[in-house]
């Protein structure tokens, strides 16, 4: 008896952590390959931003994109390149940063995959730095020897 409420406690202990660690995770093990995948590319793709190289960036979406923003609509690869030009031209400073545990990647069947995150975006603004944190959706595609993101939704804004 005086063993059952230590072995107890220690089991109760055991499956907080166990979730706990799979919560962080946000992949299952056989989808670990594709999380790694999709947050290297995802960096990739912030790098590119945060350089304000709005070409390698436009390089990583398909050309019949379809761009979802909460607060300025829906536009397709050509309004979203001089969207993020002008951006870059208004705000020298803007930065774009993944937040840490955040991201969730998903298979989509025959087709790429799902990324769910939060990114927080940063610039100066009155000699300050002004930032907010919002949420995204990704669908990546892949064509067998490249992935590019076909669909963005972007909103909490």
């Amino acid at each position: 008896m005086k063993y059952i409420l230590p072995a107890a406690i220690l089991l109760v202990a055991l499956a907080f952590s166990t979730a706990s660690h799979a919560t962080d995770q946000k992949a299952t093990p056989e989808s670990r390959e594709l999380f790694e995948l999709i947050a290297r590319m995802d960096s990739a793709m912030f790098e590119a931003l945060n350089a304000h190289d709005a070409e390698k960036l436009m390089s990583m979406f398909t050309e019949d994109l379809e761009f979802y923003h909460d607060k300025g609509g829906v536009t397709n690869y050509q309004q979203t390149a001089e969207n993020f030009k002008k951006m870059f031209a208004n705000n020298p400073g803007i930065r774009r940063d993944l937040v840490q545990g955040s991201l969730e990647v998903y298979p989509l069947k025959d087709y790429g995959a799902i990324e769910i995150g939060t990114h927080r975006f940063c610039h100066q603004e009155n000699g300050k730095d002004d930032c907010g944190s919002f949420k995204f959706v990704m669908v990546w595609r892949n064509t067998g020897n490249s992935w590019k993101v076909s669909r963005v939704i972007s909103y909490g804004h």
